[in-house]
């Protein structure tokens, strides 16, 4: 878009500048709107609120068939420029699966986030990024934490998150330095934090740090912990390009140096004033994550009457590719649909998708879409619209769903 204002008279027959005037006067009370809801949603959340609603909204553990430690949605920034000029600031913001809700997080600056994942391990994994972005003042020492190894070049707080990703591939694992932090996180989380995490969710939680810990900025979707199998690892098979793991799958080190396909990088690590949002949102106990079955009777309906007490709205809700799976699923889609509706909503209420070529959905014969980065496309669609559609009957496969949607 040209942001090159001309002195000139449009259809109104005002002069640009006092229809600009207009409407960024527009802007400012939409905001003002925007900010007295968000007003009413706390600043920052007890850890007893905090432990209360991990436990009281999430439902009984699902699995899936990757454990999901990295993502593999390389086009996950190309909607963000549209999503920023839609959904305002403040509000709730709805997401699934690890660490890419970060990037919409800082991208649309919610006023707090739940994380709903049918995986309970990806509730532990956000716990455990939790206590490192704590602890961990810069990028680069976040990093540093999160793979238990140093960059095998000297970085500063200037550098690029692919250049900090390069600084660590060739750094070799310290184990002592592993077994300090995992000590250090488990101790943030029992005892700073006072989470009551069980037996069972601790052995989780060395199953997520160790697939870091193995893998650095290796680590792909594709890795499986010996939580996941048992005795062995998923990983370790396949070749890739170019920041690729097995079967191409991007690596979390490509992941992060990812754009939004005009060269402009939104992530969570771009830069440090991203990732000192995000640290805010942490240590105020503002990023939430659940267990549920987004077709589940309590998780998504939780949240949104928690929101409705507070007079806020759904903002955005990221659901990857989980819609794909409920349409194959007996009636789980239309329960989907039926928990969307119960969410407080307004126009620009977004659904943010993610569509694979291969995933299915449309078949060979009609593709309306452009191919954006590596082997997905991002899609966005109105919450509004798409909850009518459901209640019209105009919504009867995930292939309409995607035909709802543009990017």
């Amino acid at each position: 878009m040209d942001n090159h204002l001309r002195r000139d008279r449009g259809p109104t027959g005002l002069p640009t500048s006092r229809r600009v005037t207009l409407a960024a006067a527009a802007v400012a009370l939409a905001l003002g709107a925007t900010h007295a809801a968000a007003q009413r949603l706390p600043d920052r959340l007890a850890d007893s609120t905090f432990w209360r609603l991990m436990n009281e909204y999430s439902e009984p553990w699902g699995t899936f068939r990757s454990e999901n430690f990295v993502s593999n949605e390389t086009s996950l920034q190309w909607v963000i420029p549209e999503l920023q000029s839609l959904v305002m600031p403040g509000g709730v913001y709805l997401g699934v699966a690890p660490d890419q809700n970060f990037t919409y997080i800082v991208a649309l600056k919610p006023s707090i986030a739940f994380i709903v994942d049918i995986r309970h391990q990806n509730a532990i994994q956000h716990l455990l990024f939790k206590a490192l972005i704590e602890m961990s003042a810069t990028r680069a020492e976040f990093l540093t934490r999160l793979f238990s190894r140093n960059p095998a070049v000297q970085v500063d707080t200037t550098y690029s998150a692919g250049g900090l990703a390069h600084a660590f591939r060739p750094a070799p694992a310290d184990s002592a330095m592993y077994r300090r932090n995992l000590a250090a996180v488990k101790d943030r989380l029992t005892r700073v934090h006072r989470l009551a995490l069980s037996d069972s969710e601790l052995v989780s939680l060395d199953c997520v740090y160790g697939a870091f810990y193995a893998n650095g900025a290796g680590l792909t979707y594709n890795h499986g912990s010996p939580c996941a199998n048992p005795g062995g690892s998923g990983g370790g098979f396949g070749r890739g390009g170019v920041g690729s793991g097995p079967f191409g799958m991007p690596t979390f080190g490509g992941m992060i140096d990812e754009t939004d396909g005009a060269g402009r990088d939104h992530g969570y690590l771009a830069s440090e004033t991203n990732y000192r949002w995000l640290k805010r949102m942490e240590e105020r106990n503002l990023i939430v994550p659940l267990t549920g079955n987004f077709a589940g009777d309590r998780a998504l309906k939780s949240v949104g009457q928690w929101a409705r007490d507070r007079g806020a709205t759904v903002t955005t809700f990221y659901v990857s590719n989980v819609e794909q799976y409920l349409w194959r699923q007996d009636d789980e889609a239309s329960r989907f649909y039926r928990n969307v509706s119960t969410l407080p909503l307004d126009a620009s209420s977004t659904f943010i998708r993610s569509f694979s070529l291969g995933g299915g959905g449309l078949g060979g014969a009609y593709w309306p879409f452009r191919q954006q980065s590596g082997r997905s496309i991002q899609l966005i669609s109105s919450m509004q619209e798409m909850v009518k559609a459901f209640q019209a009957g105009s919504l009867a496969s995930y292939g309409q769903v995607l035909l709802m949607s543009r990017q």
